[in-house]
Formats: C-alpha cells, sequence, structure tokens
C-alpha cells in the first residue's frame, strides 16, 4: 500500500528570546490549510481527487527536563488543542532512566489535565480481538511517548544490525520497545489510527472551523448574533460534550450507590459483630454462673457427707443399717413392738 506522509517541521520554534506569540505561524498553517480544503469544497465543480493537506497531527515534542512543561508548552498546546489532534512525544528520551521516564510521563500528564489541554484521546474498541484491545490499552498508557532518534545502522552485541545509537555503554535499539516508544508511535499514526486521527480532524476540528467561518459570513458586524460561542461548535462536537456529561453524571450516581451501599455493608457488619460480641458475653457469663453452682453443689454435696458421716458416728449406726431395718418393719418380718425395741436398744447404746 502506498502511503503519501508529508511531515511539516517547524525549526527554531521557541527558541528566541521573546517567545510571544511564536505558535502563530504554526497556528496560521493549521488554518490556511483547513482554508484551501473549504474553498476547494465549496466550488461549484469539485475535484473529486483534490488532495487532503489539512494537518491530522500535531507531534510536540517536550525536552527532557525532568520538571514537566514550561509555560511556553501549555500556551503552544492550549492555542492549536481544538484545531488539530496534538499527540506529546519526550524528545532525547535516551537521557533518562526508565524510572525517570515514568515520573516525567506521569508529571507531564498530570499538567496537561490541570491546564484543560485536550490531546489526542485514543478511541476505546468496542470491536475486536482480546490481543488488539490489550495493545490499544498499552499504547494509550504510553502517552506521553518517549522517542529516540537515530538515522545510523550499528551492530548490536549478538551481531544483529538496528538502528539506534552507540554508546560507550551500550546501544540504544530505536525498535525495541523497552529502549523506547518510537514502534507504538509509529504504528499508531500509520496503521492503527491513521483513520481515526483523519476522521476526528475532519469531523470535529475542520467541522468547528467551518462553522466559524460560515458563522462570520452569515452573521457580519453589525447584525447580533444568537451564541456565537455555541454556533461555532460543531454538533457532532456537542453530542459528544453531552455524552461526556451522561457518562460523568452517571459515574458520580454509581460513585454515590457505592459509597451508600458500603455504609450500609459496614453498618450490618458492626451490628452483626456487636451481636456476636453480645452473645459471646453472655455466654461467657452463663457458663461462669454454671461453674458457680457447680462449685455451690459440690461444697453442699461435702457438707451433707461429712453431716452424714458425724451422725452415723454418733449414734453408732449407718445409714444403710437404717434403711434396712425399716424395710424388715414395714414387710412385717418383725413384731412393732420387738423392731421399735430393737431400735431403741440399738440406739441407746
Amino acid at each position: 500500500v502506498n502511503l503519501t506522509l508529508t511531515v511539516v517541521d517547524t525549526p527554531g520554534f521557541g527558541d528566541a528570546i521573546d517567545n510571544s506569540n511564536c505558535w502563530d505561524p504554526v497556528l496560521h498553517y493549521v488554518e490556511s490549510q483547513y482554508e484551501e480544503f473549504l474553498e476547494a469544497e465549496t466550488k461549484v465543480l469539485r475535484n473529486p481527487n483534490m488532495a487532503d493537506t489539512r494537518v491530522h497531527a500535531c507531534l510536540y515534542f517536550i525536552a527532557p527536563t525532568g520538571h514537566g512543561l514550561n509555560p511556553l508548552d501549555i500556551e503552544f498546546m492550549q492555542q492549536l488543542h481544538d484545531k488539530v489532534n496534538i499527540i506529546p512525544v519526550i524528545a532525547k528520551a535516551d537521557t533518562m532512566v526508565p524510572d525517570e521516564i515514568d515520573q516525567f510521563k506521569s508529571l507531564i500528564m498530570q499538567q496537561i489535565h490541570q491546564a484543560k489541554i485536550k490531546i489526542y484521546e485514543f478511541p476505546d474498541l468496542e470491536d475486536g480481538e482480546e490481543h488488539e484491545k490489550a495493545e490499544n490499552r498499552k499504547m494509550k498508557n504510553r502517552v506521553p511517548f518517549a522517542v529516540v532518534g537515530a538515522n545510523a545502522v550499528v551492530e548490536s552485541s549478538d551481531g544483529r544490525k538496528v538502528r539506534g545509537r552507540h554508546y560507550p555503554w551500550g546501544i540504544v535499539d530505536i525498535e525495541n520497545m523497552d529502549h523506547c516508544d518510537f514502534i507504538p508511535l509509529r504504528n499508531m499514526l500509520i496503521r492503527t489510527h491513521l483513520q481515526d486521527l483523519k476522521e476526528v480532524t475532519n469531523m470535529v476540528h475542520y467541522e468547528n472551523f467551518r462553522c466559524r467561518k460560515l458563522a462570520g459570513v452569515t452573521n457580519p458586524a453589525g447584525v447580533p448574533s444568537v451564541d456565537k460561542q455555541q454556533s461555532n461548535k460543531n454538533p457532532l462536537f456537542l453530542i459528544e460534550e453531552e455524552k461526556k456529561e451522561s457518562a460523568a453524571k452517571l459515574s458520580n450516581m454509581e460513585r454515590e450507590m457505592e459509597e451508600v451501599f458500603e455504609r450500609k455493608v459496614r453498618e450490618k457488619k458492626q451490628k452483626l459483630s456487636d451481636n456476636e460480641n453480645d452473645l459471646e458475653r453472655r455466654q461467657a457469663e452463663s457458663a461462669s454462673r454454671l461453674e458457680q453452682l457447680k462449685q455451690e453443689l459440690e461444697e453442699r454435696k461435702t457438707a451433707f457427707e461429712q453431716e452424714k458421716m458425724a451422725w452415723e458416728q454418733s449414734h453408732n449406726i449407718t445409714i444403710d443399717e437404717l434403711k434396712r431395718m425399716s424395710l424388715e418393719s414395714l414387710d412385717g418380718k418383725k413384731k412393732k413392738g420387738g423392731a421399735l425395741s430393737g431400735v431403741s436398744f440399738r440406739m441407746s447404746k
């Protein structure tokens, strides 16, 4: 497949002493391409094979300082983020170790979110295989891309010819994803997300420019406008904003419901814990009371045994003998008087 790719460089950007409005040439070039496309599109006789010279992606290279974005970086991206797909790229990534690169990436993304800069967002793949979705997520997590440039072919330690840079301590292979993000960036630009970059440019950025232009034609100076900000927005962009607001509201509702559910679960757990502690306390009290009753019973039993022995010794007769004599008297085996006199005789001794 033959791919026509145009690369426009901006040498000397930000090198002046006074960098006020240094982004104007870039902004003018982007809008001039939109202007030419709009002019060709509004002709009576359109050229069906007209070339699309619009800027579909802006690779903004960030110096590897490790201190985040400088004010010029933030201002430039704020001036162009609603006119072109901005893709932040960390240049000369071989000047930092992997841990420094990860921290630098996190700091850059934090500053971008704080400045409300809209960089190119990777679309979520609803259709496709799992490995494609996984690759898309990995590529999304690599933003901003940390790349190393090289135009020479060097020999690696295992004898392979690779494109990279040779240093006294080793070789940086730019096609090795462990060394830099050149391969994911290249694949994104010319393979996986090429069509999406063109669609976002056409459906969002170009439509915004077109709406602003047509609003300026239909509402000349002196004629009141309904809502300039609203009229300059692309309907698709408005729909996208409404979808994001709805998603944010839904997310807040889900979070609130989760918090309520978690609170109720905590309260239920606490109640169950209190009941369990109360049951354990009552069980311990019952066990203690039972042991106390057992001990009292044993003491009374011991006292009874001692009293029994004392009575038997004092009357010189055992309880068992007394029972036997009582049974004999009830059976009539002996006479009543004799039994009683016998008892009296035994007791008198």
